[in-house]
């Protein structure tokens, strides 16, 4: 009963409104340089990311946001900077994954269907390249060793390529959080990380406002294709960013 009540609060997800800046395919002409960061040194940007989304607070840090069973178990109190150095590096796919589902619940943020088809092939892929790495090792047949040893590399080179436009779209949402974009309206803290996103019963009200899809025509606009429309987050009576968070 506990797996199904967190599956259908997972399907919560699906009814954020709100969509990423930038997706997967716009990431590289979005921001070539830091994409090529992400990709070469993928565990640092994981580390820098995770951070920024905490808003620079790492006493508010949790071992992969609290999605997993072993957050909250690790000493993070204690030691919250070494302990996200221990995730990003042995736990990097995890890193990357909790880092965007942290931002999708805050901002009430869904993947568009040409980001899940593109993270959906990730993962087949992999999982392909496993298989015939265990058929090669119980065949042993060079042709189907060697065709699990392309698998094997296409697979990494795909997983590698994917990750690093995960991380370079993070990476301008917050910039798009942080003002970088335009104006920086008044916006408060989102509150301390909890154990799992996922328990709460309805997805948080905070987020940008409605808006149409990728490449819908707008209002007044002949029916062609458009960037999307800047999206503004909603004012709050705090003040935003906290005490000591870059402007």
């Amino acid at each position: 009963m506990g797996s199904q009540q967190k599956l259908e609060k997972m399907q919560l997800r699906q009814n954020y409104r709100n969509f990423w800046h930038t997706d997967l395919m716009s990431t590289i002409q979005a921001d070539a340089p830091y994409c090529c960061f992400a990709l070469w040194c993928a565990p640092c940007v994981s580390y820098l990311l995770r951070k920024r989304a905490l808003y620079n607070d790492m006493s508010r840090y949790t071992c992969c946001a609290g999605y997993m069973p072993c957050s909250g178990r690790c000493g993070e109190s204690r030691c919250p900077e070494f302990c996200l150095c221990t995730e990003v590096f042995l736990c990097f796919g995890n890193s990357v994954a909790s880092t965007r589902f942290l931002l999708q619940d805050e901002f009430n943020i869904q993947t568009t269907q040409c980001d899940n088809c593109i993270i959906g092939f990730m993962f087949c892929l992999q999982q392909i390249a496993c298989i015939f790495s265990i058929v090669a090792l119980i065949v042993g047949s060079d042709e189907i060793n060697e065709a699990s040893q392309l698998l094997s590399c296409l697979a990494e080179y795909v997983y590698c390529t994917v990750c690093a436009c995960m991380q370079t779209q993070h990476k301008i949402e917050m910039d798009k959080r942080d003002g970088k974009f335009g104006p920086q309206p008044a916006m408060a803290v989102p509150p301390a990380q909890q154990m799992s996103r996922i328990e709460q019963q309805v997805p948080p009200s905070v987020g940008y406002a409605p808006q149409q899809p990728y490449g819908y025509p707008q209002p007044g606009y002949p029916a062609t294709t458009y960037p999307p429309p800047p999206q503004a987050y909603p004012p709050a009576p705090q003040a935003y960013p906290p005490p000591g968070y870059p402007r």
